[in-house]
């Protein structure tokens, strides 16, 4: 068996920390490895472990007491009811564990009771790669999705009719028991789910035929992912209604849609911009020419002046990406390729150009030193 580990060192907190700190990193350590969201090896032992070490530094006069005997002072309690260990097990879902901090009355009491209410599913999460251009003029994807719908015959209760759901007799409706055990400091009243009807409050005596009174069904889907012209890569979509099914007859969670963009080879975007390079040869860069350009939208139509240099940079007005926030450009920058092959008669042509040169650029750039 591992050796227990130090109730502060567990936690992250100094041996001087208030109620409100211990609070806090219980929270954050809680809601990182709770069970529900963390399918780690381990996950549930160190929840366990997280609960105990809080079970014990959030109460007065057990932190006095493990404060001065160490885990010896802790043994008693524990072995008599003092933790329950049972980790996860009794607490009803997520939500619960943190009721505590919002309005509820520690790990009993209204926190507890809501545990039988409807609660809406866990929202799921995917990733969908698009085309570029298909993100700057928008399009419909439909993706297959697994997932549980509530019975549209019972309405998620899982009975055959209304009044094929009874109150639970055992908790009388509550969702949970009570029991008292003596310990080390005394009577200890501790709280647990109710294992009859599993927190619900209800039983249902007849099950509805068509879900076998599971409260839902799993489907095979195709969803229709409507994406706006102009999205870009990291933002999301919200599908209401597909996510993790809830509990209690509760609501299902939505599904968020990352939306990742594909690059495209001559197109690169920035912002509502677009930029393009596109080459020229010498002869146009140097009389000027007019050139049709791509762009998103089809080809436009650039005057090139002569005496244009390599990297020059022209903006086409409007014809960046359209969102509803306005409208981008779309930036052109030239390059001036330079043939490094000649044929005899265009050797002779820029020969009888270079001779007729007063003086060239690089003699000009030398005479700067002189």
């Amino acid at each position: 068996m591992a050796e227990k580990r130090d109730y502060y060192e567990v936690l992250g907190v100094s041996k001087s920390a208030t109620q409100d700190e211990i609070k806090k990193a219980y929270r954050k350590l809680a809601m990182k490895y709770h069970p529900d969201r963390n399918k780690e090896e381990g996950a549930e032992e160190k929840f366990k472990e997280i609960n105990e070490a809080y079970e014990v530094l959030s109460d007065e006069q057990k932190r006095k007491t493990y404060d001065q005997f160490g885990f010896a002072g802790m043994d008693g309690a524990f072995q008599q009811g003092g933790f329950s260990g049972q980790g996860f097990s009794d607490f009803g879902g997520f939500e619960d564990i943190f009721s505590s901090f919002f309005g509820g009355s520690g790990f009993g009491g209204s926190s507890r009771r809501a545990s039988n209410s409807p609660r809406p599913g866990q929202d799921r999460y995917m990733q969908l790669r698009v085309d570029f251009m298909d993100s700057i003029m928008g399009k419909t994807e439909t993706i297959p999705l697994e997932l549980d719908e509530q019975c549209d015959q019972c309405n998620g209760t899982g009975a055959q009719s209304p009044s094929d759901i009874v109150t639970c007799s055992r908790c009388n409706g509550n969702g949970y028991i009570l029991t008292q055990q003596q310990s080390f400091f005394g009577t200890v009243q501790q709280q647990s789910v109710c294992p009859d009807c599993r927190g619900t409050g209800k039983r249902v005596t007849r099950k509805c035929r068509k879900c076998n009174g599971m409260g839902y069904e799993h489907k095979r889907i195709k969803v229709d992912i409507k994406i706006p012209a102009g999205i870009q890569s990291g933002q999301q979509l919200r599908i209401r209604g597909k996510g993790e099914r809830g509990t209690n007859g509760g609501p299902n969670g939505d599904l968020y849609v990352e939306i990742l963009v594909r690059s495209h080879p001559t197109f690169k975007r920035d912002g509502n911009n677009i930029n393009i390079t596109v080459p020229i040869n010498a002869l146009d860069a140097i009389l000027g020419c007019k050139i049709d350009v791509p762009t998103v939208y089809g080809d436009c139509e650039l005057t090139i002046p002569e005496g244009t240099q390599p990297n020059t940079r022209f903006v086409l007005r409007g014809k960046g990406v359209k969102t509803r926030n306005g409208q981008g450009d779309q930036f052109v920058e030239v390059t001036v390729e330079i043939p490094k092959k000649l044929s005899r008669k265009e050797k002779e042509l820029y020969e009888q150009l270079r001779s007729k040169e007063t003086e060239s650029a690089f003699d000009r750039f030398k005479r700067a030193f002189k």
